[in-house]
């Protein structure tokens, strides 16, 4: 016996290259998500690799810190710096906003893309602060 019923067939969608003819944006939730990921990556890399090593280098002699405050002179090492900052103000924006909806507050679709927009604004203009601070423009 066969059901005259037929079921719904299930939709599947090919990723791979036809990405041209189909187009998905992804929300701003879903790129704090993905920011909030890599600056943490930035920032635990960072500590063995360059925060651990400069700090050492500046409490070995006095002369070593005076080369070392001399050498942030240099924009690649500003740049460095500031890739940092970014993590760091980036990370904790979306942490205070991940910690919010733990609480379950802003739980609704607009207002998780509001906080979204808000953390990405503010850790954007935060880091802006911090670079004019650091090239010595104010």
């Amino acid at each position: 016996m066969s059901d005259s019923t037929s079921k719904p067939r299930r939709e599947f969608r090919n990723l791979d290259l036809e990405l041209i003819a189909v187009k998905y944006r992804l929300p701003t939730a879903g790129k704090v998500s993905i920011l909030h990921r890599i600056s943490g990556a930035i920032l635990f890399l960072s500590l063995p690799i360059i925060l651990i090593p400069l700090f050492a280098a500046s409490v070995a002699s006095p002369e070593s810190f005076e080369a070392l405050g001399s050498g942030f002179g240099g924009f690649l090492l500003k740049l460095v710096l500031l890739v940092i900052l970014w993590g760091f103000m980036h990370h904790l924006c979306a942490g205070i906003r991940y910690l919010t909806l733990d609480l379950h507050i802003g739980m609704d679709k607009v207002s998780a893309q509001k906080s979204a927009a808000i953390v990405l604004g503010t850790s954007i203009a935060l880091t802006l602060i911090f670079a004019i601070k650091l090239f010595g423009v104010m």
